[in-house]
């Protein structure tokens, strides 16, 4: 099991949405290298970085804070936003990132995801956002009628690595992870499951733990942003709690 602590990227900073919504951002860093390297040196295995910028405009927009970060720290890193053409995916892997993760594309171009993953074996992500139920792109501006399981299928075997499951109506709410989607989508495929948005405090680590046990692999980690922005949850004594054999 993985935490992938989040670092969204909006005008060159740090920042924090609600549900997802760009004129409500909370900006906790004015460094993304700086907190990146903060979290590594609390334990972290990987970071998860979106430039939410790109998200809305469809191209890479803070293409320096992202190779900032990837120049500072040793851990591997995982992209999103506006990552829409195969071109752009190649030039991220090329520059270091470990993974990327394909949101809106998967909805509209679903062959582009399937030829990444034929061009670049176990580094391509599949992030899927869903408001009630029903899959969001554009930066979650747009809705579409797809449901996320539906969606997940689509890749069941095209050789994604891993997809990100994100309830835009919890993210940054810390409200608590909707467990319930997250279990329901990892009995709907094979693909390992990252759950997103919401996480409050150590009882949904705890959670993480006990349900990964449970689904037998099918649940790869979580992603975390405001609750350890906050302090509501500590990054080390998070990883300590995953360490412990259920």
């Amino acid at each position: 099991m993985n935490i992938y602590p989040a670092i969204d990227l909006k005008e060159g900073k740090a920042v924090r949405l609600l549900k997802g919504e760009m004129a409500k951002a909370t900006v906790f860093n004015d460094d993304p290298a700086a907190q990146a390297r903060d979290f590594v040196a609390a334990g972290c295995q990987w970071l998860h970085l979106v430039d939410l910028d790109g998200a809305f405009a469809g191209r890479s927009e803070n293409s320096q804070a992202v190779q900032s970060i990837l120049a500072s720290v040793d851990v591997p890193v995982q992209l999103g936003g506006g990552l829409r053409s195969m071109d752009n995916i190649d030039h991220w892997l090329e520059l270091g990132v470990r993974r990327v993760i394909l949101g809106t594309v998967a909805v509209k171009t679903p062959d582009l995801v399937k030829a990444a993953c034929k061009a670049h074996p176990g580094r391509i992500v599949v992030g899927i956002d869903a408001r009630g139920g029903k899959v969001a792109t554009e930066g979650w501006a747009q809705t579409s009628q797809m449901d996320a399981a539906d969606l997940a299928k689509r890749f069941e075997d095209a050789g994604v690595e891993a997809i990100i499951f994100t309830d835009i109506d919890r993210d940054g709410m810390l409200m608590g992870v909707n467990w319930q989607a997250v279990a329901d989508l990892a009995d709907a495929v094979t693909i390992p499951v990252i759950a997103s948005g919401g996480v409050r405090d150590m009882a949904d680590v705890e959670s993480l733990r006990l349900m990964a046990h449970k689904t037998t692999g099918r649940i790869d980690g979580m992603v975390i942003g405001r609750a350890l922005y906050d302090g509501a949850i500590d990054l080390r004594a998070a990883l300590e709690v995953l360490s412990v054999p259920c």
